[in-house]
């Protein structure tokens, strides 16, 4: 029996959860559901993500979240993000593969791409400063004092500035999940993407300490002076598997990782980048394979574990049993592969692409006519994947 926590969310969120609740009961698996209310209402209400919520993660260690509402431009941050620097859960993994019966311009390509995220520096760090207070002035007045290239040339009372931390520690940590994940589900290549063309002090940084990873697993690089003057990461002596040159080490830019994804994603497997970069690819390779619909996605830490849907709260659909609940019920399955429980979770997987493949227990936006009138309900989906595993 495990104990999880469950949280419902806002919008489309209790619907989602309650059909994932179903899916991953109907595996076998005994789960002891922790429900925690913690929805754009609540959090309006009480100020914060409550103490009790916090409280039942890091006891339970593991949960599965539903979308919150985040105001855009104004009101609290993201959730997402505070729960992910308050529980150091440093990797964001979101796995984005062809469904069949899922429509999409690469159904011919076989993608099966893992974006591997850096959740907790960047610019997602949050060290913001807003245009117009003394402070921020005060901050671009030592920045232009102490900057040895370009400075900051915009008026000072109109000028708001953002803070891109960059540690090796923290790259380190990232890259060396990702090659561990690598070698422990047999994937062949690991691309570390960034722009260190142009932010040579922290996309720089980014490089320097991947190759060094990338050396301590014994990774093949693509180009052989992509190696040079390499060593590898001496703090990862004794924790890096050496993969014997079984997986490919390969470097591409961000503008051109995009381009790459959308003219042949099929050539790459595990991207390994950081917070902003990540957000944005996962997003694009979801289109890749039909949109987030059929996005999963986790946040790993030393310590606990939450896994949820890529997509956001969908509140105009709130109660309409409309929305496809199958990125959550993924994130489920990736919640069961973590647990250990691997059968269980070769099962719904199954379970899932059996239902979409056949397209006739589907909602609306995984038909082929949006207008189909056999479309059926967020939980109608849910209860033919449970039959599946029967």
């Amino acid at each position: 029996m495990y104990k999880v926590t469950l949280i419902p969310g806002d919008g489309v969120g209790p619907e989602i959860a309650e059909a994932t609740r179903k899916c991953v009961d109907a595996t076998g698996v005994k789960i002891d559901w922790d429900v925690q209310e913690c929805g754009i209402e609540v959090i309006e209400a009480e100020g914060s993500v409550p103490d009790r919520v916090m409280e039942s993660i890091r006891s339970n260690k593991v949960a599965l979240k539903a979308p919150i509402t985040t105001p855009i431009g104004k009101g609290f941050r993201s959730v997402n993000v505070f729960l992910r620097q308050e529980l150091g859960l440093y990797a964001c993994i979101r796995p984005c593969k062809t469904y069949k019966g899922v429509r999409t311009y690469f159904e011919d390509s076989n993608v099966d791409l893992v974006v591997v995220r850096e959740n907790t520096e960047d610019l997602y760090a949050g060290v913001e400063f807003q245009a117009g207070e003394e402070n921020t002035a005060s901050l671009i007045k030592v920045i232009n004092e102490y900057a040895t290239g370009k400075k900051i040339n915009t008026p000072l009372d109109e000028t708001g500035v953002s803070i891109k931390p960059m540690s090796y520690q923290g790259t380190r940590d990232i890259c060396n999940y990702g090659f561990k994940y690598a070698v422990d589900n047999k994937r062949k290549t690991v691309t570390s993407i960034c722009k260190a063309n142009i932010m040579k002090f922290t996309d720089g940084l980014w490089y320097d300490e991947t190759r060094a990873v990338a050396k301590a697993y014994g990774a093949k690089f693509e180009w052989e002076d992509l190696a040079e003057g390499v060593e590898a990461d001496p703090k990862l002596a004794g924790i890096a598997t050496d993969c014997g040159g079984s997986i490919e080490y390969n470097e591409r830019l961000i503008d051109n990782m995009c381009m790459q994804l959308v003219q042949k994603p099929e050539l790459y497997d595990v991207l390994i980048t950081s917070n902003l970069y990540g957000d944005i690819l996962s997003d694009l390779c979801a289109g890749l394979v039909g949109g987030l619909g059929v996005a999963p996605g986790s946040n790993i830490g030393p310590e606990s574990a939450i896994f949820e849907a890529t997509h956001g709260s969908a509140p105009k659909y709130k109660g309409q049993n409309k929305v496809n609940p199958v990125a959550l019920i993924l994130s489920g399955k990736m919640m069961l592969d973590y647990l250990g429980e691997h059968e269980a979770a070769a099962k719904l997987d199954q379970a899932v692409a059996d239902v979409i493949e056949e397209g006739k227990d589907v909602t609306y936006d995984l038909k082929d006519d949006r207008n189909d009138p056999t479309a059926v309900g967020t939980q109608e989906m849910a209860e033919a994947i449970c039959k599946k595993m029967q």
